[in-house]
């Protein structure tokens, strides 16, 4: 991608009936031109809808993108845990790839009683051997991003994903610019703060990681333990028009999917004022 694309966290709500096939084709009637594909309870598309799915989004011109399970945690101390952590990561990239979709974001870990060196050691075993796996199963055009997570009490710091991704390939960032400011209380919502955030990915990942860019943004609410939950845009203090000003300025290019609760409302806010900028 030589630019920025813009799509929701799900299934628009105006698709009538709301399925995945139909959702795709409303994000193209919307003016849109992604989608993620939630697959936080469960895998929800089947091994036989794949290539349905697959030729939809290639006839509107939709990028698929998925998230992935909600009951993920590389740092679990219990071994049946951890592996199944993995495989939920695998089950979830191989359908995105089944389905024609190229980025698969995952919550990563939580630190529970571990130091921060040793949940970062377990989360990269974890996503070596997803990756290990996924390639074993011809999946090996995914990208794998941990994301950046807005509770101090969680691993996925800007810091952390961007290490892991120069450590393992096929690995970068999901970067959640409204989790990392309600992590900070309130942090991370000025345009220097943000050209600090894109600093830093190019430091460390260089122009790859500017040209390659898979965002989520919304609204969020947050307190003294970090987030509380996603917001529409303009009900938040989310400092978008200066984010999407340095993303523009650092000629970012890749994926913006928008979480908040009224998705493409806000898909199409962050697009409009993208282009109008």
């Amino acid at each position: 991608m030589e630019k920025l694309l813009f799509g929701t966290a799900g299934i628009p709500l105006s698709t009538e009936p709301r399925d995945t096939l139909n959702g795709i084709a409303q994000v193209r009637k919307l003016g849109l031109d992604a989608m993620e594909l939630e697959f936080v309870q469960n895998v929800n598309v089947s091994a036989e809808k794949a290539p349905s799915v697959r030729k939809a989004a290639e006839s509107n011109s939709v990028i698929l993108t998925a998230h992935g399970s909600y009951y993920i945690n590389l740092n679990s101390p219990e071994k049946e845990k951890w592996h199944a952590s993995v495989t939920r990561i695998v089950q979830a990239g191989e359908r995105l790839d089944s389905c024609g979709g190229y980025s698969l974001v995952f919550h990563p870990a939580f630190y529970l009683k571990a130091s921060k060196e040793e949940a970062y050691k377990n989360v990269k075993k974890g996503v070596e051997l997803a990756i290990e796996e996924l390639e074993k199963k011809g999946a090996r055009k995914i990208w794998v991003r941990p994301e950046t997570m807005g509770r101090e009490s969680q691993f996925g710091t800007l810091e952390e994903n961007l290490k892991l991704s120069q450590e393992v390939a096929r690995v970068l960032p999901c970067i959640d610019f409204s989790h990392l400011h309600a992590r900070y209380k309130g942090k991370y919502n000025t345009y220097p703060e943000f050209r600090s955030q894109l600093e830093l990915v190019e430091k460390m990942k260089g122009k790859e990681g500017l040209k390659n860019m898979h965002i989520h943004l919304s609204g969020i609410n947050y307190g003294e333990k970090g987030e509380k939950n996603h917001l529409i845009l303009k009900e938040s203090d989310m400092n978008y028009k200066d984010l999407l000003r340095a993303l523009k300025e650092f000629e970012c290019a890749g994926i913006v999917i928008c979480e908040s609760p009224n998705i493409e409302e806000d898909a199409l806010l962050l697009q409009k004022t993208y282009r109008e900028l």
